[in-house]
């Protein structure tokens, strides 16, 4: 999909990156993936093919928490891989100095299989392997990744749940002003993150990726049928609430009708999920800050000619109306 905010390069761009990093001169090259911020590109040199990873142009304007993402994609790469045995991609090669492109990039292993999404839309074999439960389960295991400071990383840590998400909204509340929009429902929910904040503050520190789509696992089969998954662009992961990685996991569902993605996950978790009324109001303001993300991202990656306006204008209106709906009405 087009997108502002993708950096696009020829191949003479793509040579002079790939010479710095004495990988060698390229065969051929094609932009890969779904995605709709970074530029990526599969790069072919003899018998090895890699992946390039652009950031936006530092020209570009793009939202608070996704300013310096790229280089802190690096570090959750690490991370991931230290603490769980969920495979990664090796990182060969990274530049920040601005020499040959104006904006950060990285070289990275390019992984065997498919993206889950073609895996889903052209066979059932890989249904039958429950990615959905796949998912859940690697959600487990960096949920056990513990820290005492919760947000992005790129912007500031807070002491507890309720003053990082607090400032994560406010964020993209000043983002969406400097676009000359008011973004009332963003003022809302500050609103239902201020009535629950005792709820909020309760709420442990993990590793949150909070891009649990298929796009973003790569599914290859083995030799007896079944498959391994392999977890990319962690970018968009934060310090904070478990529950709010729930809310792209059976995406569209109420959390109590997520009963797939549940039971997966309680199977492995160190501490299991209980749907009460405050894991909720947890989910329902992850919901709302989902909401006002594609509320306000719309502004700077698309126009109105755009698919990916509409697209986020319908969704957004959707997840609002529902968390707005439970936050309004449930009494603890």
């Amino acid at each position: 999909m087009k997108s502002k905010t993708k950096y696009l390069l020829n191949k003479e761009q793509i040579n002079k990156i790939f010479n710095k990093a004495n990988l060698g001169q390229l065969d051929s090259y094609y932009p890969l993936g779904a995605g709709e911020f970074n530029s990526v590109y599969s790069v072919r040199i003899k018998d090895i093919e890699y992946v390039l990873k652009i950031a936006p142009r530092d020209d570009q304007s793009v939202l608070t928490y996704e300013k310096g993402m790229l280089g802190i994609e690096i570090k959750w790469y690490k991370r991931i891989s230290a603490n769980t045995d969920i495979k990664v991609p090796k990182i060969y090669y990274s530049d920040f100095s601005r020499e040959i492109i104006d904006a950060p990039y990285f070289i990275m292993e390019k992984l065997n299989g498919v993206q889950l999404d073609k895996i889903e839309s052209n066979s059932n074999d890989c249904k039958s392997n429950s990615p959905t439960a796949k998912l859940a389960q690697m959600a487990a295991q960096i949920h056990k990744v513990k820290y005492n400071e919760y947000g992005y990383e790129q912007n500031s840590l807070q002491d507890n749940w309720y003053l990082a998400i607090r400032s994560m909204t406010e964020n993209l509340i000043i983002d969406a002003k400097s676009k000359g929009h008011k973004c009332r429902r963003g003022i809302r929910l500050l609103g239902f993150i201020d009535k629950f904040k005792s709820i909020l503050e309760g709420a442990p520190c993990c590793m949150v990726n909070f891009d649990l789509w298929a796009p973003n696992v790569i599914c290859e089969k083995t030799v007896n049928g079944s498959y391994n998954y392999a977890w990319i662009d962690p970018e968009r992961t934060f310090w904070g609430d478990c529950v709010a990685d729930f809310v792209a996991l059976e995406f569209g569902k109420n959390i109590e009708d997520k009963k797939t993605a549940i039971e997966a996950y309680n199977a492995v978790a160190k501490t299991p999920l209980i749907v009460t009324d405050k894991i909720k109001v947890r989910y329902y303001i992850a919901e709302a800050y989902v909401a006002l993300i594609q509320e306000v991202e719309k502004y700077y990656r698309y126009t109105i000619f755009n698919f990916g306006w509409y697209r986020n204008v319908f969704s957004s209106k959707f997840l609002y109306g529902r968390a707005f709906k439970f936050l309004q009405s449930v009494q603890l």
